[in-house]
């Protein structure tokens, strides 16, 4: 059994698609997410957390000329975003059933075709197999922006594409830089991890490969295109991409960069996780002034997905570990809240939180649901925020402990934005609006269930899922840790 049905499953089903039409497309779409969902809940049944190598692993020459193999398997790195794909999707495409959209087949399609090529990158252990991946889950979104989004919808997709597609390009002179200095001349990640270059040489390729990943998470100052585009895009791409997309940058931040160019990654990073804390407290400020709920959740995303960076770059157990729930846990309240504004501004037609207010008195499902929500995305204790948080500033804290209580404030001003936008949406009097507002039903009900369930369930017992990843961060980090010599590590440190 290797990885191979789980990755091309979701690229059949799209072709399967274009057998249904309009309303049939959504349910089909969701069936075949769903049997995805199952598939990869066999995979993690049969799953060894004790095992640090790679398993259901498929080794095929691709393209044997160029040294390029289709080699993917799953292991303790990439099991926890490989789960969050396939969780999530069904969850997207059941939030978009109240909608109608033209060329329906289309839309659903293109959602499937970048499932399977996020589970590529997420899978992938040959670096031109995992360029190739990041470069297909960026085409079905663009289209699903471009087609589907809202009125600016051109201007700011073309703005979204150029600045990724530019930042892949610097992570394909590195890959490309490394192919040539590898003596085998193939792109096998392993034997990346095993050249021997120079700190002058690891430098630039830290550089080439941050950028590509601190664009598509964002990370300060690279973040301009994120909330405009997370607006504009249409619900559903707006939980692909905040939900899952940008946990590609963090995922390559852990499995590509730092194993790959460990000594430049240790005299740089301290100027990383500087622009990754930063990053918090900036965002969280322009998320005090936002009147579009949307666009506040876009900014919070970029606040908590700082945190993220900030926690790895600390390059601790803890702080590695906190990562790995953490795009769990985010890729699940970032959800539950972008399909919170859908709903709202599908049945009120704004989303201004200055026009809003009561309806909690009028749908009080909402209310709850958003509220744990709410909780969950401001780490409350026994939420999924609070397991992740926690672990990152512990890690943080670690390296370097004023650094930590800099990012903390991400606790006290996620809190205070997060908590005063709900309160102006649900709480308070009705009015001429929102006197009118109708509460969730049906699938809306399905999926606010789901997402309240797992925000709880994990924060109230995340263990199987830090033990999932627990053998492979810690062998991972001591591998990193035993390369880079103890005077260097230490001089960074201070």
């Amino acid at each position: 059994m290797t990885v191979t049905i789980l990755i091309f499953l979701p690229v059949l089903a799209a072709l399967a698609l274009l057998f249904f039409k309009n309303e049939a497309a959504k349910y089909a779409a969701l069936g075949f997410s769903l049997a995805e969902l199952a598939l990869s809940v066999v995979y993690l049944a049969k799953f060894e957390p004790a095992d640090t190598s790679a398993q259901f692993l498929v080794a095929y020459p691709w393209i044997p000329k160029l040294g390029a193999y289709f080699t993917a398997g799953i292991d303790g790195i990439n099991i926890i975003p490989v789960m969050l794909t396939t969780l999530l999707v069904p969850i997207i495409i059941l939030t978009t059933f109240k909608h109608f959209y033209n060329k329906a087949t289309s839309f659903y399609a293109l959602i499937l075709f970048m499932q399977a090529g996020l589970l590529v990158v997420f899978t992938a252990l040959d670096g031109f197999l995992f360029y190739v991946g990041w470069e297909a889950a960026l085409i079905p979104i663009y289209f699903i922006c471009a087609l589907w989004g809202g009125e600016n919808r051109i201007k700011v997709t073309l703005k979204f594409f150029i600045y990724t597609f530019a930042g892949s390009l610097f992570m394909l002179v590195g890959l490309i830089y490394l192919y040539t200095q590898n003596p085998s001349r193939t792109f096998d990640m392993h034997e990346f991890y095993n050249l021997q270059l120079s700190l002058k040489q690891q430098s630039w390729l830290f550089w080439a490969f941050f950028l590509a990943f601190a664009i598509k998470m964002p990370i300060f100052p690279l973040h301009t295109w994120q909330p405009d585009t997370y607006t504009e895009a249409p619900s559903g791409g707006t939980m692909m991409l905040s939900g899952i997309m940008l946990k590609m940058g963090v995922f390559g931040l852990i499995r590509w960069l730092i194993p790959i160019v460990p000594l430049g990654f240790n005299k740089w990073y301290p100027l990383a996780i500087t622009f990754s804390v930063i990053g918090i407290v900036y965002a969280s400020i322009i998320a005090f002034k936002q009147k579009d709920g949307k666009r506040l959740i876009a900014y919070s995303s970029i606040a908590h997905v700082g945190l993220i960076a900030a926690g790895i770059l600390a390059w601790d157990i803890e702080g590695v570990q906190g990562s790995m729930i953490q795009m769990l846990s985010h890729g699940i309240t970032v959800v539950g809240l972008f399909f919170v504004w859908d709903i709202i501004s599908r049945r009120m037609n704004t989303r201004d939180i200055s026009q809003l207010g009561g309806i909690a008195k009028v749908a009080p499902w909402l209310a709850i649901s958003f509220l744990i929500i709410t909780l969950g995305a401001v780490a409350l204790p026994l939420t999924s925020g609070f397991v992740g948080e926690f672990l990152l500033l512990n890690g943080i804290y670690y390296y370097n402990m004023k650094l930590a209580m800099v990012a903390a404030t991400t606790i006290i001003l996620g809190a205070v934005y997060m908590l005063r936008m709900y309160k102006g949406v649900m709480q308070g009097p009705t009015n001429d609006l929102t006197i009118t507002f109708t509460d969730i039903s049906g699938s809306e009900k399905v999926v606010m269930a789901i997402i309240c369930t797992l925000i709880i369930v994990i924060g109230i017992y995340p263990q199987p899922i830090l033990h999932l990843s627990e053998a492979s961060v810690t062998q991972l980090v001591d591998m990193i840790n035993q390369k880079i010599p103890p005077a260097v590590m230490a001089a960074a440190h201070k």
